[in-house]
């Protein structure tokens, strides 16, 4: 039997709206001992914006442990350009969003930015990198920053707290789901979650529509890529006959420049028979009285008449 997918961002959501289970998954992440845990709340994903033209953060998730460091979990599926940068700027504005106008620095918290990646960030073996703020030889500069990053595509080493919270995320039906041999609560919570929402009507017909949203997306994509391969081409073609013609122009002025010099005409008088620029003529002149066994292509190269801007 399918399951919904905790890869689209409702149901992942959701799944978070249980205390338990965000516990558990932050524990597991971090690592923070679930007895140092006592509370993690949902806050506003609405990140404060100073200026009118200034961007909106706008983040997944964020959470609040209760000693008031501030997590942002990311669920990512595509790719994006400038993920690096996008990831840095909300970890920013997580960081400086409370600090107001001649507030004192230690009022800023430790924040943290969790992604969890449906796509290969390297091509390293590991799947949960760690990210501080450290020197060339290792040595922390600050606790205050911190990036975890777990990408879901990878090979699991079968050892990690993370493990089964990836095979989660990664299950597609009920013999996924099996699968996953824990005893870890959060976990075991997370499941039981899972096969409620796979069973509710309701949010079976909401996942059906994201799922058609996301076949015609990939569709438009598809589309608009072929067009694009297909517009490319044709201009390909283009270019090259426009190309070929005008080499076959410029062959043909050097063919006509070595009759008129056979004929014992100067490079003046030829420019002026032919009405073309007499620097040109020269040039051409030139590079066939130092190079006579070269044909004509070879004249128009060395010239660099057929160069293709």
């Amino acid at each position: 039997m399918a399951v919904v997918s905790l890869k689209f961002d409702y149901f992942f959501k959701y799944l978070m709206a249980n205390e338990k289970v965000r516990k558990h998954f932050l524990s597991d992440v971090l690592p923070i001992p679930l007895d140092k845990i006592k509370s993690v709340r949902l806050a506003n994903t609405f990140l404060w914006k100073k200026y009118r033209r200034q961007k909106q953060g706008v983040l997944d998730i964020l959470l609040i442990l209760n000693d008031d460091s501030k997590i942002n979990i990311e669920l990512q599926i595509k790719a994006l350009k400038y993920w690096d940068k996008r990831s840095l700027f909300y970890l920013s504005k997580m960081f400086t969003e409370d600090l107001l106008i001649g507030e004192n620095y230690a009022k800023l918290r430790k924040c943290i930015h969790i992604s969890i990646l449906d796509f290969n960030l390297n091509d390293r073996a590991e799947y949960h990198h760690i990210y501080h703020l450290r020197d060339q030889n290792g040595a922390l500069f600050s606790e205050l920053l911190e990036i975890h990053i777990i990408e879901l595509g990878k090979k699991l080493e079968g050892t990690k707290p993370v493990d089964d919270w990836i095979r989660l995320f990664n299950a597609r039906n009920e013999e996924d789901i099996n699968m996953i041999k824990t005893k870890n609560e959060g976990i075991l919570e997370a499941i039981r979650d899972v096969r409620q929402m796979s069973l509710s009507k309701g949010l079976k017909a909401l996942y059906d529509a994201h799922l058609k949203k996301v076949r015609d997306q990939n569709a438009r994509d598809d589309y608009v890529r072929d067009e694009g391969i297909a517009i490319g081409q044709a201009q390909g073609e283009a270019r090259g006959i426009a190309i070929g013609q005008a080499q076959g122009e410029k062959q043909k002025l050097v063919s006509m420049v070595r009759k008129k010099m056979a004929r014992d005409m100067s490079a003046a008088q030829i420019a002026d028979l032919l009405e073309e620029d007499p620097v040109l003529v020269t040039k051409i002149c030139t590079s066939i009285q130092k190079h006579s066994n070269w044909d004509d292509a070879q004249i128009c190269l060395d010239c660099k008449l057929c160069d293709v801007d």
